[in-house]
C-alpha cells in the first residue's frame, strides 16, 4: 500500500465510524424508545390526589374565565376598542399557555407515569416559548396603548387605529414563531449528521478480509454505537471543522471563461454598479433633504433605493474582484453569507413594491382616510416588521444549509451563490431545503404579486368611476413609475425561472439573473426621477441645499 493510499483509507475508516455512531445517536435521541422522566412536584403518593384536584380546578377556572372575557369582548360593541382587543388576545394566549403544561401534568398524576417522549418534550418547549413570548409582547403593547391614551388623547384614534392594531398581533405571532424555530435548530441540532448524513450509504466490511488495524477499529465502532465513544465524537468535530471552514472552497464559473471578454465585462459591470449606487444615493438624499417629499410614498421609495444599493452590493463587488484577480473560488462562509443577504434584500424588494402598491391604493381609493391609515407610525412599523420577518426567514435557510454536505471544489454554474444553485450541487439530500425554498417563493413572490395585482385592480375600478378624464390621468400618473419598476423586476425575475425550467442552459439563466440583480436596481432611479416631477424638482434643489450646508459648516 502506498503512502498516498493510507490517508484515504484512514479517512474512509473514520467516516465509516462517524456515520455508524451518528445513526446510533440519532436512533437513541429521536425515537420514543428512550423517553425523558419528569419528576413532577412531589413523589409523596398521599399528595397526588390533592395536587390533581387543585391543578384541575385551577385549569378549569383559567379556561372558563378567559373564555368568558373573549366572548364578552366579541359580543359587546362597546368593547370593540384597542385595549379590549389586546385583552381578548391575551386571554386566548393565557388559555394556550396553561394548556401547554397542565394537562400533561394531570395525566402523569392520574396514570402515575412520569415519562415524556422526545417529540412531546420538543413540542412542549416550542409551544411554551411561543405563548410565553406572546404574553410578554401583549403586556408591552397594552402598556403602550395606555401610554398613548393618557399622554396623547387627541392622537389616540389616529395612532391606535384598527389597521395598526390588527397588524401588530399577526406579525407578532410570525416573528415569535420564527424565533422559536431558530432556537429549536440551535438547541436541538445534530452536528455529526451535518458531515455524514445518517441515510448515507455505508460500505460493507468483510470481517475475514480485514487486517488487524481494521478489526481493531471495527471493535471500537461496535463499542461506540452503545457507549458513544469519545474518540468518535472528536473525529466528527474535526471533520465538521474541515467541512465548514475556508479549506473547502466553491468555484463560481462567472459569466464567461473567455479571457478576451474579462476586461469588457469588468468595465461594464463596474460602470453599472457605480451608476446604481450613485443614482439611488441621490434619490435617498433628495427625499431626506426636501420636506415636500416627506410623505409615505417617498418614504418607501427611499427605502427601496437603499435596498437596491445593498441588493447590488451583495453580488457585483465579488464578481468584479474575481474578474480582476482571475480567481473563481469562494469559501463556504462567504457563500453562505452571500445567500443570506441576497435573500434578505430580494425579499425586501418584493415587500416594498407591495407596500408601495398598497399606498397608491389607499391614496386613490380612500383619499379622505389616507392621512389616518398611512400615518408615520404605521409606515415605520411596516418597514421595520418587514426587515425582522425577512431576517428570520432567511436565517432558517442558512441553518438548514449548514446541515448539507458538499464535495471539495464544488462548481457553481453562476456568478454568485444563489440558493437554488447551491442546493443543486449539494451532495446530501435537500428535500427539506427545497420545501422551504418553495414555501418562501410563495411567501416572498406569489403573495406580494397578488397583493400588487389586487391593489391595481381596485385602483382601476375606482378610476373608471371618475367622470373627468383629466382627473383619471392625474391620479394614475402617480402610479406610472411604480408600475414600470414592478413590471421590470417581476418580468426579469420570472424570466430567470422560466429560462431554468424550459432550457438547461446555464448561460441563459445567468443572463436573466443579471437583468434583475444588476439592471433593474440601476434603472429604478431613472424611472422614478424622469417620470416624477417632484423628484426632479428635489434633485434640482439638492445642490443648493448641499452648498448651504457647507457654508454653515
Amino acid at each position: 500500500m502506498s503512502s498516498k493510499e493510507k490517508p484515504e483509507k484512514k479517512d474512509q475508516k473514520w467516516a465509516h465510524v462517524c456515520r455508524k455512531t451518528a445513526r446510533a445517536i440519532t436512533a437513541q435521541n429521536h425515537t420514543g424508545e428512550s423517553p425523558f422522566l419528569l419528576l413532577g412536584l412531589s413523589d409523596d403518593p398521599q399528595l397526588q390526589p390533592i395536587l390533581f384536584g387543585l391543578f384541575l380546578s385551577m385549569y378549569l377556572i383559567t379556561v372558563l374565565g378567559n373564555l368568558l372575557i373573549i366572548l364578552a369582548v366579541i359580543s359587546d360593541p362597546h368593547l370593540h376598542t384597542p385595549m379590549y382587543f389586546f385583552l381578548s388576545n391575551m386571554s386566548f394566549v393565557d388559555i394556550c399557555f396553561t394548556t401547554t403544561t397542565i394537562p400533561k401534568m394531570l395525566v402523569n398524576i392520574q396514570t402515575q407515569r412520569k415519562d415524556i417522549s422526545y417529540p412531546e418534550c420538543l413540542t412542549q418547549v416550542y409551544l411554551f416559548m411561543i405563548f410565553g413570548g406572546m404574553e410578554n409582547f401583549l403586556l408591552t403593547v397594552m402598556a403602550y396603548d395606555r401610554f398613548v391614551a393618557i399622554c396623547h388623547p387627541l392622537n389616540y384614534p389616529v395612532i391606535m387605529n384598527p389597521h395598526f392594531c390588527d397588524l401588530l398581533v399577526p406579525v407578532s405571532w410570525f416573528l415569535i414563531n420564527d424565533i422559536c424555530v431558530y432556537l429549536a435548530f440551535v438547541l436541538f441540532g445534530t452536528p455529526c449528521t451535518e458531515i455524514f448524513p445518517t441515510n448515507a450509504p455505508i460500505p460493507e466490511t468483510d470481517a475475514h478480509s480485514m487486517d488487524c488495524t481494521q478489526q481493531e477499529d471495527n471493535s471500537i465502532l461496535l463499542h461506540g454505537e452503545h457507549s458513544l465513544h469519545q474518540e468518535n465524537r472528536k473525529t466528527a468535530r474535526a471533520m465538521a471543522a474541515q467541512n465548514h471552514t475556508g479549506e473547502s472552497q466553491f468555484l463560481l464559473l462567472g459569466l464567461s471563461d473567455d479571457p478576451q471578454l474579462q476586461p469588457l465585462l469588468f468595465g461594464i459591470f463596474l460602470s453599472m454598479y457605480l451608476i446604481t449606487v450613485l443614482g439611488n444615493l441621490l434619490i435617498i438624499l433628495a427625499v431626506t433633504s426636501d420636506p415636500h417629499l416627506h410623505t409615505p410614498m417617498y418614504f418607501f421609495l427611499s427605502n427601496l433605493s437603499f435596498v437596491d444599493i445593498c441588493f447590488t452590493s451583495t453580488t457585483v463587488p465579488k464578481m468584479l474582484v474575481d474578474i480582476q484577480t482571475q480567481r473563481k473560488d469562494i469559501s463556504y462562509p462567504e457563500c453562505l453569507t452571500q445567500v443570506y443577504f441576497f435573500m434578505i434584500f430580494v425579499g425586501m424588494e418584493n415587500f416594498l413594491l407591495t407596500v408601495m402598491a398598497y399606498d397608491r391604493f389607499v391614496a386613490i381609493c380612500h383619499p379622505l382616510n389616507y392621512p389616518v391609515i398611512m400615518n408615520p407610525h404605521f409606515c415605520g412599523l411596516l418597514v421595520l416588521v418587514s426587515w425582522l420577518f425577512i431576517f428570520c426567514i432567511s436565517l432558517h435557510h442558512i441553518l438548514l444549509m449548514r446541515k448539507l454536505t458538499f464535495s471539495p471544489g464544488t462548481t457553481i454554474p453562476h456568478f454568485f451563490c444563489e440558493l437554488a444553485q447551491v442546493l443543486q450541487v449539494a451532495s446530501s439530500d435537500t428535500l427539506i431545503n427545497d420545501i422551504w425554498m418553495y414555501l418562501d417563493f410563495v411567501l416572498f413572490c406569489v403573495f406580494p404579486a397578488l397583493g400588487i395585482f389586487f391593489s391595481y385592480h381596485q385602483i382601476l375600478s375606482s378610476l373608471m368611476k371618475l367622470p373627468n378624464t383629466a382627473s383619471k390621468h392625474k391620479a394614475f400618473s402617480t402610479c406610472g413609475s411604480h408600475l414600470c419598476v414592478v413590471s421590470l423586476f417581476y418580468g426579469t425575475g420570472l424570466g430567470v425561472y422560466l429560462s431554468s425550467a424550459v432550457s438547461a442552459s446555464a448561460h441563459r439563466s445567468k443572463v436573466a439573473s443579471v437583468m434583475y440583480t444588476v439592471v433593474t436596481p440601476m434603472l429604478n432611479p431613472f424611472i422614478y426621477s424622469l417620470r416624477n416631477q417632484d423628484v426632479m424638482g428635489a434633485l434640482g434643489r439638492l445642490p443648493g441645499r448641499v452648498v448651504s450646508c457647507l457654508d454653515g459648516l
